[in-house]
C-alpha cells in the first residue's frame, strides 16, 4: 500500500473517528484534539500497519490507547503527594470550618429524614455510609450478604424519595 492510499483511506474515516473521540471524550474540543493526535500517530507508524487487516480498527485502536494513556497521565497528576514529616497536607481540613445556615439545616434535614427510618433499614445503612463494607455489615449484624444488600438499596430509594427537594 502506498503512502497516498494510506492517507486516502484513513481520510475517509475522518467522520467516523470524529463521532468515536465525541464518544470518549464527551467534549468538542477534546473530541477534535483526539482525532488530530490519532491520525499523527497513524500516520507516524504507517509502517506498522497490516494491509491484511481491519485499517478502521486499527485506528480506532489507537484512539481508544491513545484516550486511555491521557486519562491515566492526567490522573497521576491529580494526585497529590504530601512529603511533609507528618502529613500536614493530608491531615488538614480542607474546609474552613464555618457553617451557613443553609448547610445548617440541610444537615439536620437529612438527618432527621435517616433516622426516621426503621431500625432494620437505617442500621445497615449508616454502616455503609460509615465504609464498612457489605460482607462486614452482614458479619455484624448476622444477616445474609443479599439481605444487606437489599436493605441499604430499599433505604436508598426511600431516602430519594423522602428529600426530592434535596436533589438537583
Amino acid at each position: 500500500m502506498t503512502a497516498i492510499e494510506f492517507n486516502h483511506q484513513i481520510l475517509n474515516l475522518k467522520d467516523n473517528l470524529r463521532y468515536f473521540a465525541f464518544s470518549l471524550t464527551t467534549n468538542q474540543e477534546d473530541a477534535q484534539d483526539l482525532v488530530q493526535e490519532t491520525y499523527l500517530k497513524a500516520i507516524t507508524h504507517k509502517d506498522k500497519f497490516n494491509p491484511s487487516t481491519n485499517m478502521k480498527a486499527w485506528v480506532y485502536t489507537i484512539m481508544k490507547n491513545t484516550f486511555i494513556n491521557k486519562y491515566r497521565k492526567e490522573s497521576k497528576y491529580k494526585t497529590m503527594i504530601d512529603t511533609t514529616e507528618d502529613l500536614f497536607f493530608l491531615n488538614t481540613s480542607s474546609k474552613s470550618g464555618h457553617e451557613t445556615p443553609e448547610s445548617h439545616f440541610n444537615h439536620s434535614e437529612l438527618e432527621r429524614v435517616v433516622n426516621g427510618l426503621s431500625d432494620e433499614h437505617r442500621v445497615p445503612f449508616l454502616m455503609h455510609f460509615q465504609g464498612y463494607k457489605y460482607r462486614e455489615i452482614a458479619d455484624e449484624l448476622e444477616l445474609s450478604i443479599g439481605t444487606v444488600k437489599s436493605r441499604i438499596f430499599f433505604s436508598r430509594k426511600k431516602l430519594m424519595a423522602m428529600l426530592k427537594d434535596f436533589q438537583n
